[in-house]
């Protein structure tokens, strides 16, 4: 039972000795490890086995976009049947990339390891793997996350979420992320590359966070224990799950990278976390003495939270391209005709600009003083010709140019301070004359608690005291923002 239910706990001395003898995994193809253990090593039987699990499935539809699944890897018998339910949430959908983040159960050490290679194989056969979002990634944060195949000799934590993907989606590629230790530090930078590297895409991404609950406790000691960490899991406070995993009331194998998904999925817009199914082996294969649980959890983006439709993106993406291009080009602001009520509306927005994977300009409003597209065509210059950190974008640099746009909400006023959410709302504060503006994606780059957040941008940012969104008399608003790009180029 151990070794297909799961390798969930490190061994006393697990790191080991990695020798020049291991340059044979330069190769561009990753075999399979856990085939014929895990899950069925013929084709047909695997095909089989996994068809069985979603066509019995029966999840409760997530209206929404899923950014990211949370599923458990022991051997299917033990955890198909939970896993299929995620699986079955996405079957239809398309995705271009799938990020798969897993622990490390057999190695130790700092930071993440991407793969390397060009394929990963299993009995169903190989999906490719996107080098160009991993080189992106690692680029990224590339204090935290290397290429490192070794890591991967004798892992199962991403593999075994591979065949349900082989059955459930076409046409995708896929990217996997093994997280070593698993410290709140690592987790942040992992998220704050994955976010990054997949808003600059243009690509559709899905992120998947491999784990494993409860360990080998009775029964209902697991069923008490489970229902913990879910709840923890389903508030969506990454911080405060993190605390609550260090401090040992939540028990989970694959603690970074659930903490990683929430992170990184807060950042992209995602503002829902849903649980589809829980069981542990003792409902699946039957023995109670000693089990592992399992959950199967979405994370995804509401319609409310998208206040453009994909034509809107698209017309917005095309003001500011022809905008860079005829300012650089002709020195000549062009003129648009817009009718779109939705383009028309008073909004604030942000032109970023990267080049080969780099920031190379962003400029933008918070509040919207005049419609959403002449917002985005007055930033687009300013992004190419006006961020004091950059010298202005030459023409020869606009074939390498990549426009990302981020359109944010109105500001609400906010006296509830358990409505901020981390990661998810920008915050504006303001007391006399003064204000200041902390974006969404700070809290991420800085790992900061709620009551940090604030009082740093009080302090920091509008120069009051940093105590002064305890005041009264001090206003909190808060926004959100929808961000897009052009994708690669």
């Amino acid at each position: 039972m151990k070794s297909a239910l799961s390798f969930c706990r490190f061994s006393a001395v697990t790191l080991i000795m990695l020798s020049s003898s291991l340059c044979v995994y330069a190769e561009s193809i990753q075999e399979p490890v856990a085939s014929g253990t895990f899950y069925p090593a013929e084709p047909g039987a695997l095909g089989q086995q996994i068809d069985g699990y979603l066509s019995v499935a029966d999840p409760a539809k997530v209206d929404g976009d899923i950014v990211a699944l949370i599923s458990p890897h022991a051997g299917y018998i033990y955890s198909g049947p939970i896993a299929a339910y995620g699986f079955k949430e996405i079957s239809g959908r398309r995705y271009d990339t799938v990020i798969i983040i897993g622990p490390s159960h057999r190695l130790v050490f700092d930071g993440a390891a991407v793969l390397g290679k060009d394929y990963y194989e299993t009995p169903l056969g190989k999906v490719p793997i996107d080098r160009v979002f991993e080189e992106r990634l690692i680029r990224a944060e590339k204090a935290t996350i290397r290429k490192d195949p070794r890591v991967y000799a004798d892992e199962h934590s991403i593999e075994v979420q591979i065949p349900f993907l082989q059955r459930s989606l076409k046409d995708f590629m896929i990217v996997p992320v093994v997280i070593g230790r698993p410290d709140y530090v690592t987790c942040r930078a992992v998220a704050r590359g994955v976010a990054k590297t997949a808003k600059g895409s243009g690509k559709k991404v899905l992120i998947i966070a491999s784990t494993d609950l409860s360990h080998y406790l009775k029964y209902n000691d697991a069923l008490i224990r489970d229902q913990a960490t879910l709840s923890e899991m389903l508030n969506y406070d990454p911080m405060r799950f993190a605390r609550k995993v260090a401090e040992g009331e939540c028990e989970l194998c694959g603690s970074a990278p659930v903490i990683t998904a929430m992170l990184a999925c807060s950042e992209l817009g995602a503002d829902r976390i849903s649980l589809l199914k829980y069981a542990n082996s003792g409902d699946t294969a039957g023995d109670k003495s000693r089990v592992v649980g399992y959950g199967s959890l979405v994370i995804y983006k509401t319609e409310e939270n998208e206040m453009l439709d994909t034509a809107q993106k698209k017309v917005l993406l095309e003001i500011a391209r022809k905008t860079i291009e005829s300012c650089i080009r002709q020195e000549k602001i062009p003129e648009f005709d817009v009718t779109d009520p939705g383009l028309m509306r008073e909004e604030g927005a942000f032109v970023t600009l990267h080049k080969d994977g780099q920031l190379r300009g962003c400029i933008g409003n918070i509040i919207g003083r005049q419609p959403l597209y002449l917002t985005v065509r007055d930033m687009a210059v300013e992004s190419a010709t006006g961020d004091p950190r950059f010298a202005p974008v030459q023409a020869g640099e606009l074939k390498d140019i990549n426009i990302e746009i981020s359109v944010l909400s109105e500001p609400e006023r906010v006296t509830d301070l358990s409505k901020i959410k981390m990661g998810v709302h920008g915050v504006i504060v303001k007391c006399g004359y003064r204000s200041g503006v902390f974006l969404p994606q700070v809290a991420d780059e800085t790992g900061w608690s709620r009551d940090e957040f604030l009082s740093n941008l009080c302090e920091g940012k509008a120069g009051l005291p940093a105590d002064a969104w305890k005041d009264k008399k001090t206003e909190l608003y808060t926004f959100m923002a929808q961000v897009f790009s052009e994708g690669k180029r």
